[in-house]
């Protein structure tokens, strides 16, 4: 049995129930919920007090799972991705079959396929995507760890997950880029 399949289950649970999770990530810990569930996104918007006009980042398990949520994903973005030498978001255009409020207006997506292994487990088992940011109110510094996190985002959440949570490695949001219709890579955080 993996260590963390205790909060594996009980994550679950809450996500599958339209709940909310305090968790990390591949990069700094995140409130997320199931992607695809528009009342448990609505629950993180109003958590973090951030404008739904603002989008959130989501994240997948494998490459294979873009083609079920994007309308025409870049037909070499396995190539581009396996060329990233760290956590990347990626802005596509297209978004399908996700929550509306997931969606920035102009229909685009932010997308991290995770390689950490807690957040891979999450995303498969769940089998949806999974919404991840940051874990602070909108407008306050992101937390580098857990210890970082307010109380307010701690209890305000359905789950809290233990695993890592004595963690005390200090870590950095996602670098986030854009893929143009070209192909050309825009970054727009380093």
């Amino acid at each position: 049995m993996i260590h963390f399949e205790n909060d594996l289950e009980h994550a679950l649970a809450v996500l599958r129930n339209g709940g909310t999770i305090l968790y990390p990530t591949d990069t700094i810990w995140g409130i997320g919920c199931d992607a695809t569930d528009q009342q448990a996104v609505k629950k993180i918007f109003g958590l973090k007090k951030r404008d739904e006009s603002k989008s959130l980042v989501i994240l997948m398990a494998d490459t294979k799972d873009l083609v079920k949520y994007l309308s025409q994903p870049p037909p070499d973005i396995a190539d581009v991705l396996a060329g990233f030498d760290r956590p990347t978001t990626v802005i596509y255009e297209g978004a399908l079959h996700l929550a509306p409020n997931v969606v920035a207006e102009d229909g685009t997506v932010a997308i991290r396929l995770v390689k950490d292994p807690f957040c891979r487990h999450l995303v498969k088992r769940l089998r949806k995507p999974l919404v991840s940011t940051s874990a602070n109110i909108s407008g306050e510094p992101a937390p580098g760890s857990f210890a970082d996190i307010s109380p307010e985002i701690r209890r305000g959440v359905d789950y809290v997950v233990k695993y890592r949570q004595d963690d005390t490695t200090q870590h950095q949001p996602s670098r986030i880029v854009r893929i143009s219709k070209s192909g050309e890579l825009e970054v727009l955080r380093p």
